[in-house]
């Protein structure tokens, strides 16, 4: 009987650890994207001619009540956004209209928790990847010099 429940919490916890590795598990209309950045070289389309590196995690709170997306840079002195003319179905989808905070975004439309870079150039370009490869590039173990989602 003991191994029975072992080998349950075990399974549990493998099942939550690959849900947070994979950001499956966030708070409620939030969403962080994690990018990588390209030292030493430049980018060509999703590919570094350089060293890949964990680059800035942004977070995004879709307040769908306010018609409102908030947005900032994890660990940046600089300070919040926010969009104030949204569309919002959840904290995965929801569309902005430009407005003057936009320059200041990687994206001003997230579909199926997945940033959308902005069709006519307004957003700062971003090269995002998944929470797990991020954490290896901060830990110093790069897999390749390709960055995508």
């Amino acid at each position: 009987m003991l191994r029975i429940w072992s080998l349950v919490v075990l399974v549990l916890a493998l099942l939550g650890l690959f849900a947070w590795a994979a950001d499956f598990v966030t708070l409620q209309g939030e969403r962080t994207v994690y990018t990588a950045g390209c030292e030493q070289g430049n980018w060509q389309g999703h590919h570094c001619s350089g060293k890949l590196v964990a680059g800035d995690r942004h977070r995004f709170r879709a307040l769908k009540i306010h018609a409102e997306v908030l947005f900032w840079t994890v660990g940046s002195k600089e300070p919040s956004g926010k969009f104030s003319d949204c569309t919002i179905k959840d904290g995965r989808n929801w569309v902005c209209k430009p407005g003057p905070e936009t320059p200041r975004a990687i994206a001003r439309e997230m579909a199926l928790g997945k940033p959308v870079p902005d069709p006519n150039g307004l957003t700062r370009p971003f090269h995002p990847i998944p929470k797990w490869r991020w954490m290896l590039l901060r830990w110093g173990i790069t897999l390749g010099n390709e960055a995508s989602d």
